[in-house]
């Protein structure tokens, strides 16, 4: 484990930069312990969530939403539209647009798909992107240029993107996203940094990334984090989130 130091709140500084809290979660379509899966993300207070497995079936919409309401966020965008990646944001946010995308279907595999934004804190502009990659090592790997590609199409200057890779990061997807973008756990360790699972973790599958203009303060699976307990944690979901702290140049 790394540094347990907090990290810093949401603020903006004097320059006008902005630092923000992100939060990546696969929440496993909201089947495990919805109340404690509520507090662990209001605990960790985030500006933006970046969510895999969103209910995708009957309701989803109001799922995704009432998650959001208990834990003091709004919905941005995903959910079934995405095949299950999906955004929520605090109320600091300004939502410049949105855009769902759903990727080439594999027969026999299931489909897959980013949900992105452009959004604005204070004097910051910034692209986000959730992502949930295949199980499948070449289509993942297909995935993941489309998702290089996805986010110099975002047309900002600074980019996060984030989510359930499917793959460590030795595999060559991840090194792939990590040599074009900062792997944030990498850059400043925080927390824990194994993902899967809250039994046993074991293994770094989640990533929030950044481009290079991004300052990275800290990331790492929020063990210790106020208001965080390992029982809410175990039982959320079958991952353990990953929370950086980034501050963001003003645009």
């Amino acid at each position: 484990m790394a540094t347990s130091s907090p990290l810093p709140n949401s603020r903006t500084e004097d320059d006008g930069s902005v630092i923000l809290r992100v939060l990546s979660y696969n929440i496993r379509s909201m089947r495990d312990d919805t109340a404690a899966l509520a507090r662990v993300v209001a605990a960790c207070d985030p500006d933006l969530v970046l969510i895999q497995e969103a209910p995708r079936f009957f309701r989803w919409r109001k799922k995704l939403a009432r998650l959001a309401a208990a834990s003091g966020r709004m919905v941005l965008a995903g959910g079934a539209t995405a095949a299950g990646p999906a955004l929520l944001c605090s109320p600091r946010a300004t939502v410049e647009r949105t855009e769902d995308v759903l990727l080439p279907l594999t027969p026999g595999l299931h489909r897959r798909g980013f949900s992105t934004a452009v959004v604005r804190f204070a004097g910051t502009r910034l692209g986000v992107l959730s992502c949930h990659l295949s199980l499948q090592e070449d289509e993942r790997h297909t995935q993941g240029g489309m998702l290089l590609d996805r986010l110099a199409g975002l047309g900002t200057e600074h980019v996060i993107a984030g989510g359930d890779l499917n793959e460590r990061p030795g595999g060559r997807t991840f090194r792939l996203l990590a040599d074009g973008l900062q792997d944030c756990w990498a850059t400043a360790p925080w927390g824990g940094e194994y993902t899967s699972t809250p039994a046993d973790p074991h293994q770094r599958i989640d990533a929030i990334f950044a481009t290079k203009g991004i300052e990275v303060l800290g990331c790492g699976v929020p063990h210790g984090q106020p208001g965080v307990t390992e029982a809410d944690l175990r039982a959320a979901t079958d991952h353990l989130p990953v929370l950086a702290a980034l501050r963001v140049p003003a645009a």
